[in-house]
């Protein structure tokens, strides 16, 4: 059993010292009553000072040293040496007896009860200095609940200090420039709007494009395959719609160029430029790969480098924590034509214009435009009459004809009977493409001969029909991207012409490939 400390409040070890006291007592003043009669015959008096020493108490578990009277006090400590030892309490009558007959020397009662005395008030005093207050029992009852609950609340338990919290080591941020968010953006196709704020823990594939963009369309099936496979590993294709021509501002036209190419992913309509200009951007088509932190990690302008792309999207994937451990093979580019390949002297005929906007400003960077008919610089918005060369120069447009010099694209300007007036020009690639329009809405009919000839099966675009007489033509009813010629192989210096008896015709631009298949 262990000691009571100072400020316990247990009844058992609180009581403990006077019981002892009064078994002691009682033993102690029958041997006064004996010592009582001895004195009468001379027997020495008690001293309980050992010739003047104080009796002294060896520490708590040692022997007691000195006299016998010093002795006796080890014999029976008091309580307040209990306490302070921590030794085990337990009283032990039959010793007290013993001594009580053996003719030892004992303490007086007062001496005994001094003790207890001395040793209780220390026990208050102590826990006066601290403030702390104490249960007195009285008689031997036990503390009420009131005077227990009073001493809890003035005695209140010490709070835990709260745990620490240790922080996760932060993530570091990769070096680069933070993408900026889409802004100024018209409309939104496949998607509510969205913001990159939005998408942070995702990776983002910023696709600036425009629908009558030969480049832009021919990075279409690597887009749909990248958003196939990755779209549910945290991968999200953002397109930029940023257009070209006028037509391309129109909601209805984009949302149905999304919708004939397959495109599903969000498409922010960029009319102004403005996100455009936020990325510096200069291209169509231009890719921006971002990170889940919102860093542009990746950039690839133009067509190709698409398993350097889609490796670049699995390193972002797998640092955002997706599960990339599917051995997927990585796209190869498009392969170019074997014969242009061989041809010891290829050449390309490059993109060309038909609006006086971009032959004026190649003009002024000083490069031969893409239409050299002198007529065409001399009515801007205004309605020529052009006369074509017997002999074409490559890679250049002509008119013939009556036609209106427009901004952004040449339009035939009377109605005809026999496909009088039309378009020339020499190229060298093999396949063709033109973006065409209609301002009313009507369609119309655009007749296509190579080098004089109708086309046929073998060399036509897939939206060249043949009707039964053998001729070759194209049905425009809306305006985009047309697929002209597709030939077996690679050519170069081929005549392509196109006639219409309609007013409507008009012509935005050419575009060429060399790719072994594919506009």
């Amino acid at each position: 059993m262990t000691a009571p400390q100072p400020g316990q409040t247990s009844g058992a070890f609180r009581l403990f010292p006077f019981t002892l006291v009064g078994i002691v007592g009682v033993v102690i003043l029958a041997g006064l009553v004996a010592m009582g009669c001895a004195a009468g015959s001379g027997a020495p008096a008690l001293d309980n000072s050992a010739a003047g020493q104080p009796a002294r108490v060896a520490a708590a578990g040692g022997e007691a040293t000195g006299p016998a009277s010093e002795q006796a006090a080890v014999a029976d400590p008091g309580p307040a040496a209990v306490a302070d030892s921590g030794a085990s309490n337990t009283p032990d009558v039959s010793a007290a007896a013993a001594v009580a007959t053996d003719g030892a020397a004992r303490a007086p009662d007062s001496v005994t009860a001094e003790s207890s005395a001395v040793t209780a008030e220390p026990e208050l005093a102590a826990a006066e200095e601290s403030g702390q207050e104490s249960v007195q029992e009285t008689d031997g009852a036990p503390p009420t609940v009131g005077e227990l609950a009073a001493l809890v609340e003035a005695n209140p338990t010490p709070e835990a200090p709260a745990p620490a919290v240790v922080a996760e080591p932060a993530r570091e941020i990769a070096d680069g420039p933070l993408a900026a968010e889409p802004t100024g953006i018209d409309a939104w196709i496949n998607s509510d709007p969205l913001t990159l704020e939005q998408l942070r823990g995702k990776v983002v594939l910023v696709d600036f494009w425009t629908y009558t963009c030969i480049n832009c369309i021919r990075t279409f099936p690597y887009l749909k395959l990248w958003n196939s496979r990755y779209a549910d590993d945290g991968l999200v294709i953002l397109g930029v719609h940023t257009p070209e021509f006028e037509f391309e501002k129109d909601y209805d036209n984009v949302r149905q160029a999304a919708r004939d190419n397959g495109i599903v992913w969000p498409v922010a309509q960029d009319n102004d430029f403005a996100t455009w200009e936020a990325y510096n951007n200069r291209f169509w088509p231009a890719k921006y790969l971002i990170d889940q932190d919102g860093v542009i990690r990746y950039t690839h302008f133009g067509e190709g480098a698409y398993a350097e792309t889609e490796q670049q999207i699995r390193e972002l994937l797998a640092e955002a924590g997706a599960d990339l451990s599917d051995d997927l093979e990585l796209p190869d580019d498009q392969e170019l034509d074997p014969t242009f390949l061989n041809a010891l002297d290829a050449e390309v005929t490059p993109e060309l214009y038909a609006g006086y906007r971009r032959n004026f400003s190649t003009i002024m960077s000083g490069i031969r435009p893409y239409i050299i008919q002198t007529t065409y610089y001399q009515h801007p918005d205004m309605v020529a009459n052009f006369e074509a060369p017997a002999k074409l120069e490559a890679h250049h447009i002509y008119f013939q004809g009556p036609w209106r010099v427009e901004a952004e694209r040449t339009k035939h300007a009377r109605v005809t009977e026999d496909y009088a007036d039309y378009i020339a020009l020499q190229y060298s690639a093999r396949s063709v493409n033109a973006v065409l329009t209609s301002d009313t809405g009507t369609d119309y009919r655009v007749r296509v001969t190579l080098d004089g000839e109708y086309l046929t099966e073998a060399d036509k675009g897939a939206d060249v029909l043949i009707d039964e007489s053998g001729e070759s033509y194209l049905l425009v009813d809306e305006p985009r991207l047309y697929e002209i010629i597709d030939s077996p192989a690679y050519t170069q210096r081929k005549e392509l012409r196109l006639s219409s008896n309609s007013p409507d015709f008009g012509l935005f631009a050419f575009t060429f490939g060399v790719y072994r298949e594919g506009p």
